[in-house]
Protein backbone atom coordinates (compact mmCIF):
# COMPACT_ATOMS: atom_id res chain seq x y z
CA UNK A 1 0.00 0.00 0.00
CA UNK A 2 1.05 3.35 -1.12
CA UNK A 3 2.77 5.65 2.04
CA UNK A 4 1.29 9.39 2.32
CA UNK A 5 3.52 12.12 3.46
CA UNK A 6 2.34 14.68 6.53
CA UNK A 7 1.87 17.11 3.96
CA UNK A 8 -0.97 14.34 2.26
CA UNK A 9 -3.98 16.27 3.60
CA UNK A 10 -2.89 19.87 2.44
CA UNK A 11 -2.17 18.42 -1.03
CA UNK A 12 -5.82 17.28 -0.97
CA UNK A 13 -7.37 20.29 0.77
CA UNK A 14 -5.40 22.35 -2.58
CA UNK A 15 -7.03 20.51 -5.00
CA UNK A 16 -3.36 18.51 -6.15
CA UNK A 17 -4.23 15.80 -8.56
CA UNK A 18 -2.62 12.87 -6.57
CA UNK A 19 -0.92 9.79 -8.31
CA UNK A 20 1.61 7.32 -6.67
CA UNK A 21 5.49 7.50 -7.08
CA UNK A 22 7.93 5.37 -5.33
CA UNK A 23 5.43 4.19 -2.91
CA UNK A 24 3.83 7.25 -1.70
CA UNK A 25 1.33 9.11 -2.55
CA UNK A 26 1.91 12.30 -4.43
CA UNK A 27 0.98 15.48 -5.96
CA UNK A 28 1.69 15.66 -9.77
CA UNK A 29 0.33 19.25 -9.85
CA UNK A 30 -2.12 21.63 -8.87
CA UNK A 31 -2.63 24.31 -10.82
CA UNK A 32 -1.04 23.08 -14.38
CA UNK A 33 2.34 21.72 -15.16
CA UNK A 34 3.36 24.30 -17.08
CA UNK A 35 2.26 26.99 -14.88
CA UNK A 36 3.80 25.68 -11.96
CA UNK A 37 6.71 25.00 -13.99
CA UNK A 38 7.33 29.07 -14.69
CA UNK A 39 6.66 29.69 -11.27
CA UNK A 40 9.62 28.49 -10.19
CA UNK A 41 11.75 29.76 -13.52
CA UNK A 42 10.01 33.22 -12.97
CA UNK A 43 9.13 33.73 -8.75
CA UNK A 44 9.41 30.43 -6.52
CA UNK A 45 7.65 27.37 -6.04
CA UNK A 46 7.36 24.83 -3.38
CA UNK A 47 7.68 21.20 -3.51
CA UNK A 48 6.78 18.33 -0.91
CA UNK A 49 9.32 16.01 -0.95
CA UNK A 50 9.47 14.51 2.07
CA UNK A 51 9.32 10.88 -0.33
CA UNK A 52 13.04 11.43 -0.17
CA UNK A 53 15.19 8.87 1.65
CA UNK A 54 17.07 10.38 5.11
CA UNK A 55 20.21 8.23 6.22
CA UNK A 56 22.09 9.43 9.28
CA UNK A 57 25.73 8.35 9.47
CA UNK A 58 27.65 9.02 12.79
CA UNK A 59 31.08 7.68 14.72
CA UNK A 60 34.44 8.34 14.28
CA UNK A 61 34.82 6.22 11.54
CA UNK A 62 32.39 8.01 9.24
CA UNK A 63 34.48 10.38 6.80
CA UNK A 64 36.76 7.02 6.16
CA UNK A 65 34.02 4.57 5.55
CA UNK A 66 32.23 7.21 2.65
CA UNK A 67 35.56 7.84 1.37
CA UNK A 68 35.23 3.90 0.77
CA UNK A 69 31.66 4.30 -0.16
CA UNK A 70 31.39 6.99 -2.83
CA UNK A 71 33.84 8.10 -5.74
CA UNK A 72 33.87 11.42 -4.14
CA UNK A 73 36.47 11.73 -1.72
CA UNK A 74 34.58 12.79 1.10
CA UNK A 75 37.28 13.77 3.90
CA UNK A 76 38.08 16.82 1.18
CA UNK A 77 34.68 18.09 1.82
CA UNK A 78 34.36 21.07 4.63
CA UNK A 79 32.30 21.22 7.68
CA UNK A 80 28.62 21.89 6.49
CA UNK A 81 29.33 21.66 2.71
CA UNK A 82 27.16 19.13 0.62
CA UNK A 83 27.98 16.97 -2.35
CA UNK A 84 26.77 15.67 -4.87
CA UNK A 85 27.39 11.85 -5.80
CA UNK A 86 26.98 8.39 -6.52
CA UNK A 87 26.54 4.57 -4.82
CA UNK A 88 28.33 2.22 -7.50
CA UNK A 89 28.34 -1.06 -7.83
CA UNK A 90 31.93 -3.26 -7.86
CA UNK A 91 31.49 -2.92 -11.51
CA UNK A 92 31.06 1.38 -10.92
CA UNK A 93 27.59 1.16 -11.87
CA UNK A 94 25.13 3.49 -10.44
CA UNK A 95 22.90 2.21 -8.05
CA UNK A 96 21.55 5.38 -7.23
CA UNK A 97 23.01 9.19 -7.62
CA UNK A 98 22.82 11.00 -3.97
CA UNK A 99 23.93 14.38 -2.06
CA UNK A 100 26.28 13.93 0.92
CA UNK A 101 26.11 16.66 3.69
CA UNK A 102 29.10 16.93 5.95
CA UNK A 103 28.39 18.63 9.52
CA UNK A 104 31.58 17.20 10.85
CA UNK A 105 34.59 14.40 9.88
CA UNK A 106 31.91 12.29 12.50
CA UNK A 107 28.60 12.94 11.35
CA UNK A 108 26.89 13.26 8.16
CA UNK A 109 23.27 13.32 6.11
CA UNK A 110 22.92 10.79 2.95
CA UNK A 111 19.75 11.69 1.09
CA UNK A 112 19.10 8.89 -1.83
CA UNK A 113 16.15 8.95 -4.13
CA UNK A 114 12.58 7.40 -2.51
CA UNK A 115 12.08 4.97 -4.79
CA UNK A 116 15.78 3.09 -3.82
CA UNK A 117 16.14 4.50 -0.54
CA UNK A 118 15.53 1.03 1.42
CA UNK A 119 17.78 -0.39 -1.03
CA UNK A 120 20.47 1.83 -0.76
CA UNK A 121 20.07 2.03 3.06
CA UNK A 122 20.65 -2.06 3.28
CA UNK A 123 23.64 -1.83 0.66
CA UNK A 124 25.39 0.74 3.22
CA UNK A 125 24.68 -1.24 6.12
CA UNK A 126 26.31 -4.16 4.06
CA UNK A 127 29.43 -2.51 3.47
CA UNK A 128 29.58 -1.11 7.08
CA UNK A 129 30.62 -4.19 8.69
CA UNK A 130 34.46 -2.79 10.34
CA UNK A 131 33.93 0.69 10.77
CA UNK A 132 33.32 2.03 13.75
CA UNK A 133 29.59 4.09 12.97
CA UNK A 134 26.30 4.24 13.76
CA UNK A 135 23.37 4.28 10.77
CA UNK A 136 20.06 5.56 11.55
CA UNK A 137 17.37 5.49 8.51
CA UNK A 138 15.36 8.78 9.09
CA UNK A 139 13.43 8.39 6.28
CA UNK A 140 9.81 7.77 7.44
CA UNK A 141 10.36 9.87 10.44
CA UNK A 142 11.79 13.60 8.47
CA UNK A 143 9.48 15.80 6.11
CA UNK A 144 10.85 17.95 3.44
CA UNK A 145 10.54 20.89 1.55
CA UNK A 146 12.03 22.22 -1.89
CA UNK A 147 11.49 25.91 -1.92
CA UNK A 148 12.62 26.79 -5.38
CA UNK A 149 12.81 29.70 -7.74
CA UNK A 150 14.73 33.32 -7.83
CA UNK A 151 12.68 34.34 -5.20
CA UNK A 152 13.31 31.64 -2.87
CA UNK A 153 15.74 33.71 -0.83
CA UNK A 154 13.40 36.34 -0.71
CA UNK A 155 10.78 34.10 0.95
CA UNK A 156 13.34 31.92 3.56
CA UNK A 157 13.75 35.68 4.95
CA UNK A 158 10.48 36.26 5.95
CA UNK A 159 10.50 33.33 7.85
CA UNK A 160 14.24 33.25 9.73
CA UNK A 161 16.50 35.42 11.27
CA UNK A 162 19.59 34.29 8.75
CA UNK A 163 21.72 35.77 6.57
CA UNK A 164 21.29 33.73 3.79
CA UNK A 165 23.78 35.85 1.11
CA UNK A 166 26.48 33.69 3.32
CA UNK A 167 25.26 30.17 2.28
CA UNK A 168 26.61 29.16 -1.24
CA UNK A 169 25.39 26.87 -3.48
CA UNK A 170 25.48 23.64 -1.68
CA UNK A 171 25.86 24.45 1.63
CA UNK A 172 23.69 24.20 4.70
CA UNK A 173 22.81 24.82 8.27
CA UNK A 174 20.52 24.01 10.74
CA UNK A 175 18.50 27.57 11.23
CA UNK A 176 15.34 28.75 13.76
CA UNK A 177 12.41 28.95 11.38
CA UNK A 178 9.71 31.24 13.18
CA UNK A 179 8.50 29.75 16.09
CA UNK A 180 9.16 25.81 15.44
CA UNK A 181 10.55 24.22 18.85
CA UNK A 182 11.94 21.14 17.59
CA UNK A 183 12.75 18.53 20.41
CA UNK A 184 15.93 17.35 18.17
CA UNK A 185 17.93 14.45 17.74
CA UNK A 186 21.09 13.10 17.26
CA UNK A 187 21.05 14.44 13.87
CA UNK A 188 19.29 18.08 13.68
CA UNK A 189 19.69 19.99 17.15
CA UNK A 190 16.90 21.53 19.83
CA UNK A 191 14.76 24.23 18.22
CA UNK A 192 16.17 23.76 15.29
CA UNK A 193 15.69 22.85 11.11
CA UNK A 194 18.08 21.96 8.34
CA UNK A 195 18.37 24.02 5.17
CA UNK A 196 20.61 23.46 2.44
CA UNK A 197 21.25 25.73 -0.43
CA UNK A 198 20.22 22.66 -2.87
CA UNK A 199 17.40 21.72 -5.12
CA UNK A 200 16.52 20.08 -8.51
CA UNK A 201 15.01 22.55 -10.54
CA UNK A 202 18.13 24.46 -11.87
CA UNK A 203 17.40 27.78 -10.18
CA UNK A 204 18.42 29.08 -6.59
CA UNK A 205 16.46 27.38 -3.63
CA UNK A 206 16.51 25.92 -1.01
CA UNK A 207 15.70 22.29 0.66
CA UNK A 208 14.27 22.13 4.48
CA UNK A 209 14.21 19.15 6.46
CA UNK A 210 12.84 19.05 9.92
CA UNK A 211 10.65 15.86 11.89
CA UNK A 212 7.80 15.00 10.52
CA UNK A 213 5.26 16.64 12.89
CA UNK A 214 6.13 20.31 12.02
CA UNK A 215 5.43 19.56 8.11
CA UNK A 216 2.10 21.13 8.17
CA UNK A 217 2.68 24.22 10.16
CA UNK A 218 6.18 24.95 7.81
CA UNK A 219 4.03 24.28 4.84
CA UNK A 220 1.16 26.48 5.41
CA UNK A 221 4.16 29.18 6.88
CA UNK A 222 5.36 29.25 3.41
CA UNK A 223 2.33 29.10 1.38
CA UNK A 224 1.49 32.49 3.71
CA UNK A 225 4.37 34.40 3.74
CA UNK A 226 5.22 33.70 -0.32
CA UNK A 227 1.67 35.51 -1.73
CA UNK A 228 3.22 38.59 -2.13
CA UNK A 229 6.38 36.86 -4.19
CA UNK A 230 3.76 34.65 -6.57
CA UNK A 231 4.51 31.50 -5.07
CA UNK A 232 2.33 28.53 -6.05
CA UNK A 233 2.52 24.87 -4.53
CA UNK A 234 4.00 22.56 -7.40
CA UNK A 235 3.91 18.85 -7.70
CA UNK A 236 5.95 15.81 -9.56
CA UNK A 237 5.31 16.83 -13.42
CA UNK A 238 6.56 20.30 -13.04
CA UNK A 239 10.00 19.24 -10.94
CA UNK A 240 10.16 16.46 -13.85
CA UNK A 241 10.18 19.35 -16.65
CA UNK A 242 12.34 21.72 -14.40
CA UNK A 243 15.04 18.85 -13.88
CA UNK A 244 14.77 17.69 -17.95
CA UNK A 245 15.74 21.43 -19.04
CA UNK A 246 18.78 21.69 -16.85
CA UNK A 247 20.07 18.05 -18.03
CA UNK A 248 19.62 16.64 -14.40
CA UNK A 249 19.56 12.56 -13.85
CA UNK A 250 16.67 10.80 -12.61
CA UNK A 251 16.96 7.42 -10.72
CA UNK A 252 15.12 4.67 -12.29
CA UNK A 253 14.99 6.64 -15.71
CA UNK A 254 17.92 8.14 -16.81
CA UNK A 255 20.18 5.33 -15.78
CA UNK A 256 18.75 2.26 -13.70
CA UNK A 257 21.75 -0.45 -13.39
CA UNK A 258 23.16 -0.14 -16.68
CA UNK A 259 25.24 2.91 -16.35
CA UNK A 260 28.92 4.26 -14.89
CA UNK A 261 29.13 8.15 -13.92
CA UNK A 262 31.63 8.08 -16.88
CA UNK A 263 28.55 7.18 -19.34
CA UNK A 264 26.22 9.77 -17.50
CA UNK A 265 28.66 12.61 -17.93
CA UNK A 266 29.10 12.93 -14.15
CA UNK A 267 32.43 11.79 -14.28
CA UNK A 268 33.03 15.30 -12.33
CA UNK A 269 32.27 13.21 -9.13
CA UNK A 270 34.69 10.75 -9.57
CA UNK A 271 37.88 11.29 -7.11
CA UNK A 272 40.56 8.49 -8.38
CA UNK A 273 43.02 9.96 -5.42
CA UNK A 274 41.33 7.14 -3.01
CA UNK A 275 40.11 3.62 -2.83
CA UNK A 276 36.60 3.60 -3.77
CA UNK A 277 33.81 0.70 -4.40
CA UNK A 278 33.71 0.35 -8.63
CA UNK A 279 37.24 1.95 -8.83
CA UNK A 280 39.07 -0.20 -10.37
CA UNK A 281 36.00 -0.51 -13.28
CA UNK A 282 36.24 2.65 -13.62
CA UNK A 283 39.71 3.19 -14.79
CA UNK A 284 39.79 0.80 -17.26
CA UNK A 285 36.63 2.21 -18.54
CA UNK A 286 38.11 5.52 -19.14
CA UNK A 287 40.44 3.81 -21.42
CA UNK A 288 37.23 2.76 -23.41
CA UNK A 289 34.68 3.42 -26.45
CA UNK A 290 31.22 4.32 -24.48
CA UNK A 291 27.75 6.38 -24.82
CA UNK A 292 27.52 9.81 -22.80
CA UNK A 293 24.74 11.68 -21.90
CA UNK A 294 23.51 14.23 -23.63
CA UNK A 295 20.24 16.89 -24.53
CA UNK A 296 18.14 16.76 -27.40
CA UNK A 297 16.77 19.77 -28.71
CA UNK A 298 14.06 18.89 -31.59
CA UNK A 299 14.86 21.23 -34.74
CA UNK A 300 11.27 19.64 -36.48
CA UNK A 301 8.32 19.13 -34.48
CA UNK A 302 7.48 16.02 -32.08
CA UNK A 303 8.43 15.48 -29.13
CA UNK A 304 11.20 12.77 -27.89
CA UNK A 305 10.06 9.58 -25.53
CA UNK A 306 11.61 7.50 -22.91
CA UNK A 307 13.08 4.30 -25.65
CA UNK A 308 13.03 6.27 -28.85
CA UNK A 309 16.00 5.39 -30.57
CA UNK A 310 18.20 8.13 -31.94
CA UNK A 311 19.87 7.73 -35.35
CA UNK A 312 22.60 9.19 -37.65
CA UNK A 313 21.93 8.75 -41.22
CA UNK A 314 20.56 4.86 -40.82
CA UNK A 315 22.57 4.06 -38.10
CA UNK A 316 20.82 3.81 -34.43
CA UNK A 317 23.17 5.49 -32.70
CA UNK A 318 21.80 6.07 -29.38
CA UNK A 319 18.45 5.94 -27.08
CA UNK A 320 16.27 8.65 -25.38
CA UNK A 321 15.70 8.29 -21.92
CA UNK A 322 13.69 11.08 -20.89
CA UNK A 323 11.67 13.54 -22.90
CA UNK A 324 9.46 16.23 -22.69
CA UNK A 325 8.10 19.69 -24.17
CA UNK A 326 9.85 22.34 -22.66
CA UNK A 327 7.79 25.06 -21.17
CA UNK A 328 10.22 27.42 -21.28
CA UNK A 329 11.89 26.96 -24.70
CA UNK A 330 9.06 25.83 -26.01
CA UNK A 331 10.12 23.03 -28.66
CA UNK A 332 10.25 18.98 -27.88
CA UNK A 333 13.60 18.49 -25.70
CA UNK A 334 15.15 15.33 -24.37
CA UNK A 335 17.67 13.32 -22.75
CA UNK A 336 19.66 9.94 -23.67
CA UNK A 337 23.08 8.56 -24.72
CA UNK A 338 24.41 8.29 -27.89
CA UNK A 339 27.58 7.29 -29.24
CA UNK A 340 31.05 9.31 -27.73
CA UNK A 341 32.06 10.34 -31.10
CA UNK A 342 29.10 12.44 -31.78
CA UNK A 343 29.66 16.24 -30.57
CA UNK A 344 27.83 18.60 -29.42
CA UNK A 345 25.87 20.74 -32.04
CA UNK A 346 25.79 17.94 -34.71
CA UNK A 347 22.17 17.04 -35.71
CA UNK A 348 20.77 13.35 -35.23
CA UNK A 349 17.54 12.08 -36.05
CA UNK A 350 14.93 10.71 -33.56
CA UNK A 351 12.73 7.94 -34.42
CA UNK A 352 9.20 9.42 -33.51
CA UNK A 353 6.51 6.94 -33.96
CA UNK A 354 7.47 5.67 -37.05
CA UNK A 355 9.17 9.25 -38.48
CA UNK A 356 12.42 10.59 -38.22
CA UNK A 357 12.89 13.90 -37.19
CA UNK A 358 15.76 16.06 -36.49
CA UNK A 359 17.64 17.51 -33.56
CA UNK A 360 20.39 19.25 -32.35
CA UNK A 361 22.41 17.62 -29.71
CA UNK A 362 23.19 19.49 -26.93
CA UNK A 363 25.30 19.36 -23.81
CA UNK A 364 22.86 17.66 -21.06
CA UNK A 365 22.07 21.13 -19.49
CA UNK A 366 19.89 22.17 -22.27
CA UNK A 367 18.27 25.56 -20.82
CA UNK A 368 21.40 28.02 -19.60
Amino acid sequence: MAKKTPLYDEHVALGARIVEFAGFLMPLEYTGIIDEHLTVRNNVGIFDVSHMGDIVIEGSDSEKFLDYLLPTKISDMQNFEAKYSAYLNEKGIMLDDTIVYKVNKEKFLLVPNAATAEKIYRWIMDKSSGYNIKIYDRSLLYASIAVQGPKAQKLMEKLTNYDYSKMKPFHFDFISFMDIENRGDNFIPYGKIFVSRTGYTGEDGFELIFPNEYAVEIWQSLLDYGKDLSLKPCGLGARDTLRMEKGMLLSGTDFNMDRTPIEASISWIINYNHDFIGKDALLEMKNKDHEVFRGFKMIDQGIPRHGYGIYRDNEKVGVITSGTMSPSLKVGIGLGYIKKDIKVGETVLIDIRGKKQRAEVTKPKILP
